[in-house]
């Protein structure tokens, strides 16, 4: 996921444990701290461009489309760029294959419901109770891979599922409580979820048309969400309402909206660099952490007051997660520790 520099994945590990502890240290710490800053400030950007009172906009299909168009240019500026200067960035060169591009459209269809159904369920819902209302996707990928990829699921892992589901039913029975339910903004919850886990599957099947590049992945994602979403902006009649849009001509609002789009492409970078410089267990737990921190900003941020009973929903959700994250490690960390037979032993079976 590099952007600068070209180099050997073991070299670098290699290279990062010959580095002082302290440095390493600092590191990480603005790794995350860039992960963390990133991914919350683009959840505010992005509920300010969709249910701001001041604004007023309500294309979000819109917003997303203007925000996959950002990432589709910043990938091909990349590129050649990076085709310009040889030696000095990392990034693949890209070209447009209309072949590669039906290969990945099953997977952008996927990928467009992801963020659409993000974006529609943050309209609908507070910044507070967003990371509740999308929290079934660890559950649709146990259930998806179950169904589809007939992948068990062992006991410990399906307790800390129901934890997570017990929570999100919290959390809506309190949200309905307070007075604050939107159904269609959980309902477009749920659905983010789980193409949030189909996007995963799909992610695997599609990787090899691509030559196993997530930027090349990324830029055809990201021109397909550009053509297939033109009808649905059609068809949802979000072009007349853009027209009538009194800002249309501020630089605010399209310095705005052009933020939006660097966010959305920069939260893929700083995941793969957080992913890099830790592990993927370490940024699980770090954006579990995060959405705890983000829940809580929300509430002062907005001026909310919660009940004990949303808190503890909050905390089931996050809670849960955060087991199952270390469940499947720990699962992953006995496989992989487990002897294999010997050498005799093997020669006695045989015979």
């Amino acid at each position: 996921m590099a952007l600068m520099g070209t180099s050997d994945p073991s070299g670098e590990a290699e290279a990062s444990h010959k580095k002082p502890f302290v440095l390493r240290a600092l590191q990480i710490a603005l790794v995350v701290s860039l992960y963390w800053v990133t991914s919350i400030s683009m959840v505010f950007l992005n509920k300010y461009l969709l249910d701001s009172p001041s604004l007023r906009l309500d294309t979000p299909i819109f917003v997303t489309f203007y925000q996959c168009l950002v990432t589709t240019l910043l990938c091909k500026g990349l590129s050649s760029l990076a085709t310009c200067c040889p030696g000095t960035m990392d990034f693949p060169t890209l070209r447009l294959d209309l072949r590669v591009a039906r290969s990945v459209l099953p997977l952008s269809v996927v990928f467009i419901g992801m963020i659409t159904f993000n974006n529609l369920c943050l309209k609908y819902v507070g910044v507070a109770f967003y990371n509740v209302g999308r929290s079934l996707t660890t559950v649709f990928n146990v259930l998806l891979s179950y169904v589809l990829l007939k992948q068990t699921t062992s006991f410990y892992a399906l307790l800390t599922c129901s934890i997570i589901i017990g929570g999100f039913w919290l959390g809506v029975d309190q949200e309905g409580a307070e007075g604050t339910l939107s159904w269609t903004g959980t309902l477009f919850g749920v659905l983010a979820s789980l193409c949030v886990s189909l996007n995963a599957i799909y992610t695997k099947k599609v990787l090899p048309a691509v030559d196993g590049s997530l930027w090349r992945l990324t830029f055809y994602n990201n021109v397909n969400a550009c053509v297939l979403f033109l009808p649905l902006l059609l068809l949802l009649g979000e072009l007349p309402a853009l027209y009538n849009f009194p800002q249309l001509g501020s630089t605010h609002f399209w310095g705005v909206m052009t933020l939006g789009g660097l966010f959305g492409f920069a939260i893929g970078y700083v995941t793969g660099l957080q992913i890099k410089f830790t592990s993927p267990l370490t940024h699980n737990v770090s954006g579990t952490a995060k959405a705890c921190a983000q829940t809580v900003l929300a509430v002062l941020y907005y001026e909310e007051t919660k009940s004990f009973l949303w808190w503890m929903s909050n905390m089931m959700v996050l809670g849960g997660s955060s087991a199952y994250t270390w469940v499947r490690g720990w699962e992953m960390k006995k496989i992989q520790e487990e002897p294999c037979p010997k050498e005799d032993e093997k020669s006695k079976v045989e015979v």
